[in-house]
């Protein structure tokens, strides 16, 4: 089980240098990766300029999105930046791809809601195309087709997030693996199985990455701040945010025995995304489960 850290890109109180300093040591203390969350309709840090930054204040650790909204990007656009973003990196990046189900990180973006499977399904086939350096755009001369992105070094890596049967089919076919993003081991368990079975359906080889997200705060004193930020961050969701905050690991016990839980669904990596925005959270997180 490969084990990451997000950094509080989301979190109220989180400032440009607690979030390289979190990274710093995240890398310090052995996480696989850091991770973003993150939507364009709530007062935070863009998670792909993050990871940027992020990524020239570490050498090592992975870089991951978890998940960007593909459909608020124009195509050219987000193959131009995570290209550029991969390679300064030296080919740390992960991206998390979804479509979202929030309409209020379309409208500030000018973007169909409605039209956003359509457009995603469009956007993974022009982000291949762009990646492995082929002509997607229209040049200066009548005719001519240019790349839009970098000479390409390793191919980005790519998990895309969401539960529907389209989310499996995408994850098949363009992807190197499938994020559970929120809802815990329970919820994942039916998608990994049909994820695993449609990866061995298209002739994929090797085992796909299959990634799970456990909110946490890994001190007693932070349970009511850590609560509430997520009750504020998923508002849109009526009652399921309730079930996401109450599902959040709060105790020692609790964070050692989500491992196990997406571990015992078949998942193979998994992402622990803070709630507080305390630097020593990277600690004792790395006390509890590496």
């Amino acid at each position: 089980m490969r084990v990451g850290i997000g950094i509080p890109n989301t979190v109220p109180g989180t400032d440009g240098p607690l979030m390289l300093d979190w990274a710093r040591r995240a890398e310090e203390r052995g996480f696989a990766f850091v991770s973003t969350i993150g939507r364009v309709g709530y007062p935070s840090y863009d998670s792909l300029t993050s990871l940027a930054a992020v990524a020239g204040a570490t050498s090592r650790i992975g870089l991951l999105t978890n998940a960007v909204l593909g459909p608020t990007y124009p195509d050219a656009v987000l193959a131009k930046i995570t290209m550029t973003l991969a390679q300064l990196s030296g080919d740390r990046l992960t991206l998390g791809l979804g479509v979202g189900a929030r309409e209020s990180d379309y409208l500030p973006s000018d973007k169909d809601f409605t039209g956003r499977g359509a457009a995603f399904d469009r956007q993974l086939e022009f982000l291949d195309r762009a990646w492995r350096g082929e002509p997607v755009a229209d040049g200066d001369a009548p005719g001519e087709r240019r790349a839009v992105a970098p000479p390409p070094g390793a191919r980005v890596q790519l998990l895309i997030g969401g539960h529907s049967a389209r989310a499996v089919r995408r994850t098949a076919r363009w992807a190197d693996g499938w994020t559970g993003a929120g809802g815990g081991p329970a919820r994942a368990e039916p998608v990994v199985r049909r994820v695993r079975k449609a990866w061995d359906d298209a002739g994929r080889t090797g085992e796909p990455r299959l990634l799970g997200l456990a909110y946490f705060s890994a001190q007693d004193r932070f349970a009511d701040s850590s609560d509430a930020y997520l009750r504020s961050y998923y508002a849109y969701a009526g009652a399921h945010a309730d079930v996401i905050a109450d599902g959040a690991v709060r105790t020692p016990a609790r964070i050692r025995g989500i491992v196990d839980e997406f571990e015992s669904v078949g998942m193979n990596e998994i992402t622990f995304t803070p709630t507080v925005a305390d630097v020593n959270e990277v600690d004792r997180l790395a006390d509890l489960v590496l």
